[in-house]
Formats: C-alpha cells, structure tokens, sequence
C-alpha cells in the first residue's frame, strides 16, 4: 500500500537537518540551518513551539529517553538541553571548539554523548550537567556517536574512514573498524548490543560483531 501524507509541518525557514520523535510519539522536534529548534505536537490544532538560542544552525536534535529533554547540537559549536514545554528554557554545554554533528542520550537519560568537527567525542551528565571526558583519537571530522543500550561502550564514526569503538568506564579506544573506503557520515547499535552498523561516502553500509570486532555484513 502506498504511503500517505498525514501531517504537513510548516515553520523552519530553511533546511531541516534532524527530527527525531518523543517515546511516547506524541512529540516531534526537528533541527534547521535557520538555527532553530522546534517541538510539534501531533495532536491537530496544538501549536508549534520554536525554540531560539543557537546562534548558527542546528545539525541535530534528539529527545531524551524520559521526553523531559531535548538535546541539540549546533554549527556554534554548543550542545543545549531544552525542556520542550512553552517557557523552552535551555542550558548551554560549552566545550567543543567547532560544529556539533551529533548528540546522543544514553538509555537511562543520564548522560550525552556529542560528535563534533573539532575531531572529539565528548560525554556528559544531564542532570548535573557538566563536562565529563573527552575521546580524542579521531584524525578528522566525527561525524556520529551513539551509546551502546547498555551504555558501557560509545560508538563513533569519522571522516578519518575509521569507526572506533570505547569503553565508556576506562575512556580506551577498544577497537577501530578501517573497512570503509571513504568517510563514515553513520553509525548506531543493534538494539541487542551485540553488532553496529554503518554508513559511508563509498556507498556501502557494514555490520560488525562488536563481540569479535568481525565484519559481517556488507551492503553495496
């Protein structure tokens, strides 16, 4: 059966870069070059709010597992947590010395993880909302980091071709997957933990056993 259009949202005045959907899906924020953020409600008739503050565009947005936040990451080189309610106030995390690519909560919400093109991953705490540590053996551009769902591994992936895998508890660099062919633009876990997936400019899409560090898919 065919897709059909249910929602039209219309308020960004440039390009959308990032949504992502509240777990409860009554919620949708979305991230713009016009360096806003805003939360739609999927209910009809319930107005959008635009949230201001980023002073350069918004590269990404995502809400946390409770829906009490949302965090984004913007070209001025801030990570800001949002309360997505009419007041939207915010709090800046200041720490990366160029363009955020990527923010990412870990499944009990307690703490964030942030890409940036200052060729750092960063971790920090929401609620006491500081500065933890940085993963620093990226030789260019990290373009995506995601949390294992059991939160004790980070997954990055860069324009330096490699995807790297940490331990969270000990900071280490566990292992660097070098099989892409160009910049590596994606990558997430598996829900099970057990295997990440990734995306590259080579065309290609590859799983690995984070188990084995084993390659075992490639998608052309």
């Amino acid at each position: 059966e065919d897709p059909s259009l249910e929602r039209h949202f219309k308020g960004h005045r440039d390009a959308v870069t990032s949504v992502d959907f509240s777990l409860n899906k009554k919620q949708l924020a979305s991230g713009s070059m016009d360096s806003c953020l805003m939360i739609w409600s999927m209910r009809p008739q319930m107005r959008a709010y635009r949230f201001v503050g980023h002073k350069d565009a918004v590269m990404c947005v995502q809400f946390s597992p409770s829906g009490h936040l949302v965090a984004s990451g913007s070209r001025d080189k801030t990570v800001r947590l949002w309360v997505p309610s009419v007041k939207g106030e915010s709090t800046v995390f200041k720490a990366h010395t160029a363009t955020v690519r990527s923010v990412h909560f870990s499944s009990d919400g307690q703490s964030l993880v942030t890409a940036s093109d200052d060729k750092t991953v960063k971790v920090w705490t929401v609620h006491r909302q500081k500065f933890l540590f940085s993963l620093s053996q990226h030789i260019n551009w990290v373009r995506c980091a995601r949390f294992s769902p059991d939160g004790r591994l980070i997954v990055s992936a860069s324009d330096d071709k490699t995807v790297k895998l940490w331990d969270k508890t000990s900071r280490e660099c566990i292992h660097s997957f070098c099989e892409h062919g160009g910049f590596v633009n994606h990558v997430d876990f598996h829900p099970s933990g057990t295997c990440i997936a990734a995306a590259g400019t080579d065309n290609t899409v590859k799983v690995w056993d984070v188990r084995m560090n084993r390659l075992l898919q490639h998608y052309q």
